[in-house]
């Protein structure tokens, strides 16, 4: 009983060793690929999550088998740690890339209606995209994320049927996937060569800059309605409470 008690311990601390290593690597790898925005690091972390509950799993489960083999044969001895001990190390491999976030294809983006869904794959899409895009468009893409975020929260409060909600769509879900689409498919050694006085890569920052202040400007669209209830009720509270001195009095010094 003693020898099994020494091998489960032996066990739990092998789980411990790889757990901070997968911990190190994931942050590793989560630094790599920076996310742009919330919701897709959300989307991740979600993710990141439900790897860590699958490699919680496996290790209790390598415990438990190893510690029922360990009462009936009296003990597992160093081979057996040793084969518990690599199975948590290729559990903890496997979780710390497995399940991985699905990429949306890019007819995903122009299917998706709900908003939230939008800007999450949006995000991710566009994530994916990086390592192809020369270093301006790279930072464009970054600051799409924040856009993003702040798009999405007003469509969230909007009638899908709005026209403006559907140009959004067509906008975040069409045009701005297209432009990127369309750069990739020039060869390389073509990208940077000049033709009708500009480039591909000149081309597509401009065209994701245009994208993102017509963004910008949709936002802000969609945020008037609330800007002008604020105002209204500042107005009101005004009105009803401004001109009213609501304070205590002053003490009394003579007393």
């Amino acid at each position: 009983m003693a020898d099994s008690t020494r091998d489960s311990d032996a066990i739990i601390s092998s789980a411990k060793k790889s757990l901070q290593v997968n911990r190190y690597e994931g942050g590793f790898h989560r630094t790599k690929g920076r996310s742009i925005g919330r919701a897709s690091r959300q989307v991740k972390m979600k993710n990141a999550l439900k790897r860590a509950g699958y490699f919680g799993a496996a290790v209790l489960a390598i415990f438990i088998a190893a510690s029922v083999a360990g009462m009936i044969l009296q003990g597992i001895g160093f081979a057996g740690v040793m084969v518990a001990f690599f199975a948590i190390v290729a559990a903890g491999f496997i979780f710390a890339n497995y399940p991985k976030v699905k990429v949306p294809n890019r007819a995903d983006l122009s299917r998706t209606q709900d908003a939230k869904r939008l800007v999450e794959r949006t995000e991710i899409w566009l994530e994916s995209q990086r390592p192809a895009l020369p270093a301006p468009a790279v930072t464009l893409v970054d600051d799409l994320g924040v856009q993003l975020d702040a798009l999405g929260k007003q469509l969230a409060h909007v009638d899908p049927a709005h026209p403006a909600a559907q140009e959004t769509r067509k906008l975040v879900g069409e045009y701005l996937p297209e432009t990127i689409d369309s750069y990739r498919k020039i060869p390389d050694h073509l990208r940077r060569e000049e033709r009708a006085g500009s480039t591909p890569d000149r081309q597509l920052v401009d065209s994701l800059g245009k994208i993102s202040k017509e963004i910008d400007h949709v936002t802000r669209q969609l945020a008037e309605g609330s800007l002008d209830d604020l105002a209204i009720k500042n107005r009101y509270l005004d009105y009803k409470y401004g001109g009213e001195d609501t304070s205590l009095p002053p003490p009394n010094k003579d007393n």
